[in-house]
């Protein structure tokens, strides 16, 4: 089987072209590829498939074989993928994922490809549809938790996909690979979340790391970026357009009043190409 190797922001992937023959068990080879000393290596593999709803399908699964809502940095690598290889001719066209139908649109300068932007839709807010069991309906923002021991503030935010954004006042000094784990598995986030710790400079610029569901630490997270301004927002810390340093690059994200969609822009990079046992 023909693969490409992505990165956006460090945030790695295998893309397989599967709209002529699927493969049997997404799971099972993401499993096998992803890992970093017998297989390829990524952060979870991108599958590119046909759709009855928009003009692309992508299906995204983590490198415990488990299958993610969405990718912000996925996306864009896998629209990039489509129109490098002229797949597409359209600079802006539909992709369906598991979050919905999202719109990415090449960005070109001088007649080269500089980034993609992604049209991410509406952040959701409301708890129980993130979802987050014991609040209702109602949002969460800034609501003081116990975790690992410790004494946090958290807001729940979900692009698709459930993110639990937590301010710190030193991103050097946070544990990350020690409480990651244990806000995945926090039994308030039924199906596990993705956790960003962020640090915030001043209006238009934060430092972001990220525990990611199902993939533990990551150079980048796109919906997780997008999560982090909603969050940032709503506690009355930023403006809503920001630039979002993480481990691996810079996102810039903006919520836009007028239609209240979030507007992710940033980088996606072939790094090779070769060919592997389906």
């Amino acid at each position: 089987m023909n693969f490409t190797k992505w990165q956006g922001c460090g945030n790695d992937f295998v893309l397989i072209d599967c709209r002529a023959q699927e493969l049997a068990d997404y799971g099972a080879f993401a499993q096998k590829a992803c890992d970093r000393h017998y297989g390829i290596g990524g952060d979870g593999i991108l599958v590119v498939l046909p759709s009855d709803k928009a003009d692309f399908r992508m299906r995204i699964f983590n490198t415990d074989g488990s299958e993610a809502e969405m990718c912000g940095n996925g996306i864009r690598c896998f629209a990039r993928y489509l129109y490098d290889n002229g797949i597409t001719k359209k600079r802006k066209f539909t992709v369906e994922t598991g979050a919905g139908i999202l719109v990415p649109e090449i960005i070109e300068a001088d007649g080269t490809v500089t980034g993609v932007r992604v049209d991410m839709g509406e952040p959701v807010l409301a708890a129980d549809q993130i979802p987050m069991k014991g609040y209702g309906a109602n949002r969460v923002v800034n609501e003081p938790v116990e975790v690992a021991g410790r004494s946090w503030r958290i807001t729940g935010v979900s692009m698709g996909n459930p993110h639990c954004v937590v301010f710190v006042d030193d991103i050097k000094t946070t544990p990350i690979e020690e409480v990651g784990p244990v806000f995945e598995t926090q039994e308030r986030y039924p199906k596990k979340t993705n956790t960003e710790f962020v640090q915030v400079l001043d209006r238009q610029h934060m430092r972001m790391r990220v525990w990611e569901r199902g993939a533990a630490i990551t150079l980048a997270c796109g919906t997780g970026a997008c999560a982090t301004l909603t969050a940032a927002v709503l506690n009355d810390l930023t403006d809503r357009k920001a630039e979002i340093q993480l481990d691996g690059g810079t996102l810039t994200i903006e919520w836009d009043e007028r239609d209240n969609h979030l507007y992710m822009t940033g980088p996606a990079v072939q790094t090779f190409a070769g060919t592997v046992e389906a």
